[in-house]
């Protein structure tokens, strides 16, 4: 319901704070989503947090999710990256968010992307309540649409959030109690089932507004010796983006979109992952996407939008 000059933005994670959505805004990205924040201040993975990687096959099969390290990036970018969701606290979040609302132009939208944080010995209550506070916080901000993030490692050894789908239906209705009429966007991964992505429609339908896929897919990070390519505890494990996940992306906005015809919902789909060129953002566009979205893509080429407006309007 909101104009956009383009249907096409950068997706939570570049946009650290209000200057970069300040240069987001004036390269013409027209949805911009401010990364994603927590309920209190998180530290970020100590360096290195970005890798250059090379894949061996199609991420979408759990066999090939073992990718190697490289010094130079291809000509079609992959990359990790291992950041761990860092997040400063509300007292400084907050503050800034207004401070990127400032910067939003004519034809623009600023989302803001929250995120519950998952603690020691926490019972699923209680990150469901983390879930819902930073979501109060965030709406605090006065942005008009926030996110969701569901694709991160909340749960332990259980995995991401989306793939506990009672966990993930008694979030969204939780959040939607405490957000009201605020729109909401779902942020998930990669899903492998087709009814549990039936599943997270029917949930998007009923609490949200908007589904975005893919975050990144979680692989093992590898150096040429087949060891532990980022060093400490709970890190072998990252995060891949960029081309090597287009595909996969790719099939969900397509698989998505076929259920939301078949079943007449409502909600709509952002398209994220491995958009690096004008070209790959009209596929997602043709798969069914409403709109499309950006992070690596967008970090080695600030003039993407610039580039995918030329092509639009030749």
């Amino acid at each position: 319901g909101f104009p956009l000059n383009l249907p096409f933005g950068i997706s939570a994670g570049p946009l650290f704070n209000s200057l970069f959505v300040k240069a987001g805004s004036a390269f013409g990205f027209s949805a911009l989503t401010y990364k994603t924040a927590r309920s209190s201040y998180y530290p970020c993975h100590p360096f290195p947090n970005i890798l250059y990687i090379k894949t061996k096959g199609d991420l979408r099969l759990e066999k090939n999710r073992e990718v190697e390290v490289i010094k130079k990036p291809s000509l079609k970018i992959s990359i990790t990256n291992s950041f761990g969701v860092p997040s400063q606290g509300p007292e400084i979040w907050q503050d800034d968010v207004k401070k990127a609302l400032s910067y939003i132009k004519s034809g623009q939208l600023l989302i803001m992307a929250f995120m519950g944080t998952a603690k020691p010995n926490q019972t699923q209550q209680e990150l469901i309540e983390d879930f819902t506070k930073a979501s109060k916080m965030s709406k605090e901000t006065k942005a008009k649409v926030l996110e969701v993030n569901l694709s991160c490692p909340n749960i332990g050894n259980e995995g991401l959030v989306c793939y506990n789908l009672k966990v993930t239906e008694k979030t969204c209705k939780a959040i939607r109690h405490a957000i009201g009429n605020t729109p909401l966007i779902l942020k998930v991964g990669f899903y492998k089932n087709k009814k549990d992505l039936e599943k997270l429609a029917k949930i998007a339908n009923e609490y949200g507004n908007a589904i975005a896929v893919i975050n990144t897919i979680q692989c093992k990070i590898l150096d040429k010796n087949g060891k532990q390519a980022i060093p400490g505890k709970n890190r072998l494990l990252s995060g891949v983006c960029g081309h090597a996940i287009k595909r996969a992306g790719l099939e969900m906005v397509s698989s998505l979109n076929k259920i939301r015809r078949e079943k007449n919902y409502k909600f709509e789909i952002l398209g994220i992952g491995g958009v690096m060129t004008a070209n790959d953002y009209f596929e997602y566009r043709k798969k069914g996407a409403d709109l499309v979205q950006s992070a690596t893509g967008a970090m080695w080429n600030p003039y993407l939008a610039y580039e995918i407006w030329k092509q639009e309007n030749l």
